[in-house]
């Protein structure tokens, strides 16, 4: 039976990937957004946020819980996606005036080429127009919340009336439903939220109003032996605005789109924003219960508006389920980064912490990953392309640096897949906007050895087993020093296989 079970096995595998070409290869759906931290979900095990069709993918496909990014922040990790590279060999490094180079590899050209048809719809945030998609609608640079515009095909900009979560999912099922039926489809749906200033859909402000959150464990942390923790400029009592972020006697017209709500719509707003002013003004709070309350109000609005990320998902899933798609349709949920929801005094990303390091990701495919799965091993972003690739059958270059793990989720897969022992992240951007230096560094399972440099030249070392917050730099203790030796080596490793020329040299020079 098994030599038989083997031999089946076999017949459906081909050289590039898992699965077979087929007559009927799946069609793939790859919801992205935008800064949507791993512990502001159900699925990862937040109580409070209102995630149900996130979860529902989680329930019905795999979660992976070490999903990490190379290099925290927004447009490097799209770069990431579309080439399955490091920022250091595709060319994207910072979120800045760079345009992404579409000349380069991308894998949605080798869909394209293998038959599928392509879409991107919503925020790319590259500086270039998409290439290797048949059909793209995309925010302009971050885009806004409300009434925002789009880019089409045609490299007009149209505006559109409504809430940005809302426009990108309608845009998205009418494409679906205006295809090549013959034809497969791979479909990105890049949802603007969860960003920064985090705008609600007018229907989910006040959702959250009624809950009074915890404080994170390290909420109040001192950054006792990491001196690049201490000298960011992304916490919550110092940098967090009270007007543009937290809405306290805001502008309501600078708000980006408030001028084209209806006189009903702008009421809506304005009278739940004027409420928090008052509320403000009316308490008069200062020193720790003024940092307090900014991280109440903070985490409100950021969940609110992930409410209408979520509620779009399910209009993704009711529909597939509506026309039958379901039972052939890969879809995939994910974010280009981790986020700080409080953890460390913070707010934003950047830092190889784990909050900012690991990313949601959930997956679902019916008949072939089994409900509930739960994938542990150190996935990376540059392995997403590889793994999409493989999905529908296509051969994965040489080039690309990361790796399919589609054997990681397919129930019918071996599950002693050889995988990475180690993962390697490089982040770049600095000085500004959070002044937080540049560093890179090896994750393992246990450790986590992290080389700072730009100004601020240092190590730091910890336990994850023994310090899951990382608190307490190691680096220094006597009793570590064959550990730190093979970090090094380990790490070493991985910047010579991913030929990072730039972290070699700093590697071994001196502090």
């Amino acid at each position: 039976m098994k030599k038989l079970t083997f031999i089946a096995y076999c017949l459906l595998s081909l050289s590039s990937g898992i699965f077979a070409q087929t007559k009927e290869r799946p069609n793939i759906i790859f919801i992205f957004s935008d800064d949507h931290a791993y512990q502001a979900i159900g699925a990862y095990g937040n109580k409070f946020a209102k995630t149900p069709n996130i979860d529902r993918i989680a329930r019905e496909g795999a979660l992976l819980t070490n999903n990490l990014v190379t290099n925290s922040i927004c447009g490097p990790s799209r770069a990431t996606l579309l080439t399955g590279k490091y920022s250091h060999i595709n060319g994207y490094k910072n979120n800045d005036r760079t345009k992404f180079d579409i000349t380069q590899q991308l894998f949605p050209d080798i869909l394209q080429k293998g038959g599928y048809q392509t879409a991107w719809i919503g925020k790319l945030h590259l500086n270039s127009l998409p290439t290797g998609f048949d059909y793209w609608n995309i925010l302009p640079g971050q885009g806004i919340y409300y009434n925002p515009e789009f880019i089409t095909a045609p490299n007009d900009t149209v505006r559109k009336q409504g809430y940005v979560a809302d426009i990108i999912t309608e845009t998205s099922l009418d494409w679906i439903n205006k295809r090549n039926q013959k034809k497969p489809f791979f479909l990105v749906v890049g949802q603007k939220s969860v960003h920064r200033e985090w705008h609600p859909d007018l229907q989910d402000l006040g959702a959250y109003d009624d809950i009074d959150f915890p404080l994170p464990e390290t909420f109040y942390d001192d950054y006792a032996g990491r001196s690049a923790a201490k000298d960011q400029d992304m916490s919550i009592e110092k940098t967090m605005r009270l007007k543009e972020d937290l809405k306290v006697h805001l502008d309501y017209e600078k708000v980006p789109g408030y001028k084209f709500f209806s006189d009903e719509k702008k009421k809506i707003f304005k009278d739940y924003y004027d409420k928090i002013t008052k509320e403000f003004d009316d308490k008069k709070r200062s020193g720790k219960a003024l940092t307090e309350w900014k991280y109440q109000r903070y985490i409100k609005d950021y969940l609110a508006t992930a409410n209408g990320l979520d509620r779009n998902i399910g209009k993704i899933l009711d529909y597939l389920d509506k026309t039958g798609l379901a039972k052939n349709t890969v879809v995939i949920y994910a974010s280009d980064q981790g986020f700080y929801m409080g953890e460390h005094g913070w707010f934003d990303k950047r830092f190889i912490y784990e909050e900012s390091l690991k990313t949601p990701f959930v997956i679902r495919y019916p008949g072939v990953i089994k409900p509930g799965t739960k994938v542990e091993q150190l996935v990376s972003n540059i392995d997403w392309a590889p793994t999409v690739l493989d999905l529908a059958g296509a051969k994965i270059p040489a080039e690309i640096q990361g790796k399919s793990f589609l054997p990681l989720l397919d129930q019918h897969a071996k599950r002693n897949t050889p995988w990475r022992e180690a993962a390697y992240y490089h982040y770049y951007e600095f000085p500004f906007p959070h002044h937080v230096y540049p560093h890179f560094g090896v994750r393992t399972k246990r450790y986590k050895l992290v080389r700072f440099y730009g100004g601020n030249d240092s190590w730091e070392l910890f336990d994850l087993e023994k310090d899951p917050h990382e608190l307490r730099n190691v680096y220094a203790d006597k009793s570590n020093e064959a550990l730190v030796k093979t970090l090094k080596q380990q790490l070493k490793s991985l910047i010579v296989q991913y030929k990072d020329d730039e972290a070699l040299k700093l590697l071994d020079s001196p502090i």
